[in-house]
């Protein structure tokens, strides 16, 4: 398609926009008596209107029924989780089995680790992305500490090359190799939240594997975001946050993955827990750990129903939706985004370096562009008028136009705002 800047055009793709209602779904902040334009999805997702009846559901039940609600409030609370089985496990593709939610998200990625990381004397290096999240670096160097091994000697950072901005899918594949026999596991953002890089979760899986190592993926920033399909890639495990792009709000429960083909294995390690517990068994108090078969055998104490009732109205949106509606539309937005700045750029002495590739197949609902020229002055004037964006050291805002409920005019408005921004 041959875009235009153009008011006009975005009111035109909008009008073509199949998801373009569900703008009406999210409550937006305001800024001088105008909602904005939010393009920090990638941080945290804007609140569904249908939030609050979720919510204020366990509050009367809790006010009229309080301990009985366990059993008989309308969304009974002993088995709340297994609504998500299905809709999240759409999202990830995944079987209902093999996903679960609980804790949050680093803490999930560290129970995961006990079951999947276990080096030996030979094996017991981890392969991650350089730059990865802080949170991820600290995993990281927090479990070879505990099994006694040196962060430097243990962990292997996959760097990007001199001068480029995004690791080669070719590099991370050299380095699986070179480790070889030392590789205990891989563990790689599937998107990387700086960069907004997609990374190629089968390729690598499948190269992890070859090398004997077990493979899982930090999906903070693709669950909702990006087509997953965890189990046909033969991903041992994964876990992410639910408020990004699947807005549950602060801080909310994370969302798990555990492949059917390690369901059986009693020999696997876990830190157990009363609500990993067999279902049908758990109120005799038995002695004896007996998990639950799947990925819920996973789970340690009972769950925050408050905390879910938010993400079980997202991820009942999304499964409205469907996955494939929302990267068609993410591709779309994604691609205008990218038009828009390509334009203001021509009309401006300051330089746009989107630093986020340019191949669809290896970005998602993120751009990051490196403002060269520019200063925190520009997102200062931009917080100010309207646009909430994201700004990383030294120049780089982070734009995420989620197709939930960003729009095609939005993007046309935020490339006015930003020219003025630069012209003033």
């Amino acid at each position: 398609m041959t875009f235009e800047n153009t008011l006009e055009f975005a009111k035109q793709l909008d009008s073509q926009d199949q998801l373009h209602k569900y703008q009406d779904e999210f409550i937006f902040p305001q800024v001088n008596g105008k909602k904005v334009i939010y393009f920090t999805g990638n941080s945290l997702g804007l609140q569904p209107k249908r939030t609050k009846s979720y919510v204020d559901e366990v509050m009367n039940d809790w006010a009229n029924l309080a301990v009985e609600g366990h059993f008989y409030s309308k969304k009974p609370w002993w088995d709340y989780h297994e609504r998500f089985a299905n809709p999240l496990s759409k999202i990830v593709g995944a079987l209902p089995s093999e996903v679960t939610v609980m804790n949050t998200l680093t803490v999930n990625l560290h129970l995961l680790m006990v079951s999947f990381y276990r080096p030996t004397k030979t094996r017991y290096k981890i392969i991650c992305e350089e730059k990865a999240f802080p949170s991820d670096q600290y995993m990281f160097q927090s479990q070879v500490h505990f099994h006694g091994y040196k962060p430097e000697d243990a962990i292997v950072e996959i760097k990007r090359r001199e001068g480029e901005h995004n690791i080669r899918l070719e590099d991370v594949l050299a380095k699986i190799e070179e480790v070889g026999d030392e590789l205990a596991l891989v563990l790689i953002g599937g998107v990387n939240y700086y960069t907004g890089q997609v990374f190629d979760i089968k390729t690598i899986t499948e190269a992890g594997h070859k090398a004997g190592a077990k493979v899982g993926w930090d999906l903070a920033h693709a669950a909702g975001n990006v087509k997953l399909e965890l189990h046909d890639w033969n991903v041992d495990f994964a876990a992410w946050c639910s408020y990004k792009y699947m807005n549950s709000g602060p801080g909310n429960a994370s969302g798990c993955f555990v492949h059917e083909k390690h369901h059986n294995n009693n020999d696997l390690p876990r830190f157990a827990g009363w609500w990993g517990h067999n279902k049908e068994r758990r109120f005799k108090m038995e002695p004896t750990f007996d998990p639950v078969h799947g990925a819920d055998g996973w789970q340690i104490s009972n769950l925050p129903v408050l905390s879910l009732a938010p993400y079980l109205a997202s991820v009942e949106m999304f499964d409205e939706i469907g996955m494939d509606a929302l990267i068609q539309k993410r591709d779309k937005i994604t691609s205008y985004l990218e038009f828009i700045l390509h334009e203001i750029d021509k009309e401006v002495d300051s330089t746009f370096e989107i630093i986020t590739p340019s191949n669809p197949s290896e970005r998602a609902s993120q751009l990051s562009v490196l403002l060269h020229g520019e200063g925190r002055s520009l997102f200062d004037y931009l917080m100010k008028n309207g646009v909430i964006t994201d700004w990383r050291e030294p120049n780089v805002i982070r734009l995420a136009p989620v197709p939930l409920y960003c729009s095609f005019e939005d993007m046309y408005h935020f490339g006015q705002i930003l020219k003025s921004g630069i012209l003033k």
